[in-house]
């Protein structure tokens, strides 16, 4: 049974999940849905190439799948999705760094798609420095200041949601937030 678009786009996030445990062909929607916007947080946070973030992605969802019965009904479902990616995401970091291959990093114009082209002469290259600027500094910092630097202000997440998905305090958060952006500075400052 193959589902519609407009099928998908009618339902909720909550009908999509409950459909899903009854006829499994539902879960598509649900991909559909979050893909996008899964992809891009796991190449901000991770630092992943297309087919990296693919295959975290692809680990995600079967996780959910898995576990789509026992829903977190307290959370928002971005929030928990968000989490279970984020765990497959760190999990990759990991294994990449312990294997060594965290010590060069290729540029990845797909990382920073979202920076307008239509710009003033010279201005493109200033934002594309400031764009790699980002992005080096980005991966000098503690993963925890990384991951709230992401979250909030390439994924415009609340300090309620951020909660969510790292599991932890609000108050942590916004310390976590205050520090991570001092240490941004710091580095961005010393270039």
């Amino acid at each position: 049974m193959l589902i519609s678009k407009a099928i998908c786009e009618e339902l909720s996030d909550r009908e999509i999940i409950r459909k899903s445990l009854e006829v499994t062909d539902f879960f598509s929607c649900l991909y559909e849905r979050y893909e996008s916007q899964l992809l891009r947080y796991i190449k901000r946070v991770a630092f992943a190439t297309d087919e990296e973030a693919a295959d975290i992605l692809q680990e995600a969802f079967i996780k959910i799948w898995r576990n789509l019965h026992a829903i977190d009904q307290s959370l928002k479902l971005s929030s928990w999705l968000y989490r279970i990616v984020h765990n497959e995401a760190v999990s990759f970091l990991r294994k990449k760094k312990s294997f060594g291959k965290d010590r060069r990093v290729a540029w990845d114009e797909q990382r920073f798609a979202d920076i307008p082209d239509e710009t003033a002469p010279g201005a493109a290259e200033e934002l594309e420095n400031r764009a790699q600027l980002t992005y080096r500094t980005l991966m000098q910092l503690p993963e925890p200041y990384k991951e709230v630097l992401v979250l909030k202000f390439m994924e415009n997440m609340s300090y309620e949601e951020i909660s969510d998905i790292l599991k932890i305090p609000e108050g942590t958060v916004a310390t976590r937030i205050n520090r991570a952006k001092k240490a941004f500075q710091k580095i961005a400052g010393s270039r």
